[in-house]
């Protein structure tokens, strides 16, 4: 059984009125009396009607839809992101169409090749971290897509970019750990490829030599899939315990949650001696044991600039040919007892 909607010519025969009375009063014309638009909204109402999203795309040549990209829904960082990308969005009358790379480049390229293929108006997205071509995006970017990055953005690509302050988050949560008097100092981190992988080290780095503490190349342990499988955390964890580090820098939420579960599979007892300072945005942070220093990122708020930036490009009358890149502050909050 096919599901039917009520129509403008429903309406129009209900009513007595022409399709083209019932449009320009549902779109508020000027021309269409105040006592007739009020007999028409109240029918509308009254019936369920809503516009018909397709008419309108082939109408206006818009299809009124965002691509968004993340790594995975689930994750407390970008889950934050979405609702801000919404709140915009929703507000300003576009939907949104989401889909998960789970750190594929294979995957994000076959989602976005399929979202274009979608006529979606734009794209927001956060690359993969296995993704180090991106020629695919430059091509759709050059035919006229509209793509604002957000969080792990591409060094040579000329468009909008929403980023957090990655090095200041990283140099404060070590800065932090050294503060409280531990010395050697792990860090936990994504794949190296990744804008916020660089940002982060580079911050860990800066905060070691500002104490003239020496960086060890073998207390850097990277994760290829960003904590997505648990064998590779297992792995950086029993090989960063040997060297009995007193505190760990963690660079991404999955991550953080899930080194703390690795190191109390691996060893409880050392567990709650080591010191932890990471970047998560989960709500639960002081529910976490053995305790953890966090680094908070402004996520609904990147998401909120991201869209905004974006519908910016899509409803510009010319091209836009001067593009920024916001950097959003982050913020240090301490749990640890």
């Amino acid at each position: 059984m096919r599901f039917e909607t009520s129509t403008i010519k429903d309406i129009a025969k209900a009513l007595g009125l022409s399709t083209s009375t019932v449009s320009r009063a549902l779109r508020d014309r000027y021309e269409i009396s105040e006592e007739t638009k009020k007999l028409v909204l109240a029918y509308a109402k009254k019936v369920n009607y809503r516009a018909n999203p397709i008419a309108r795309s082939l109408k206006e040549r818009k299809s009124y839809a965002i691509g968004i990209i993340v790594s995975e829904i689930a994750n407390n960082f970008f889950s934050q992101v979405i609702n801000g990308i919404e709140s915009i969005a929703y507000e300003k009358d576009y939907q949104v169409i989401i889909s998960q790379s789970h750190e594929s480049y294979q995957q994000e390229k076959l989602n976005v090749e399929h979202l274009a293929s979608r006529s979606i108006d734009g794209l927001l997205i956060a690359l993969s971290s296995e993704t180090q071509d991106i020629d695919y995006l430059r091509q759709l970017y050059a035919k006229g897509l509209p793509i604002v990055f957000f969080d792990r953005v591409p060094a040579d690509f000329e468009t909008h970019k929403v980023i957090a302050n990655n090095f200041k988050g990283a140099f404060d949560a070590t800065e932090h750990l050294i503060l409280s008097g531990k010395r050697t100092i792990a860090h936990l981190t994504n794949s190296e490829n990744l804008s916020i992988t660089k940002e982060r080290l580079a911050g860990y780095k800066a905060a070691l030599a500002k104490y003239h503490i020496e960086c060890k190349p073998e207390l850097v342990k990277y994760c290829q899939h960003g904590g997505m499988h648990s064998a590779e955390l297992d792995q950086a964890v029993k090989e960063l315990l040997p060297l009995k580090p007193d505190g760990i820098f963690i660079s991404s939420d999955r991550l953080t949650t899930g080194c703390i579960i690795a190191l109390k599979k691996t060893n409880p007892e050392v567990a709650n001696q080591i010191a932890i300072a990471g970047f998560t945005n989960s709500n639960l942070v002081d529910l976490f044991s053995p305790s953890l220093t966090s680094v908070k990122q402004p996520a609904f708020e990147m998401g909120q600039v991201a869209t905004e930036l974006l519908i910016s490009m899509i409803e510009a009358k010319r091209p836009i040919t001067e593009f920024e890149t916001r950097i959003l502050d982050t913020e240090l909050i301490n749990m640890a007892k």
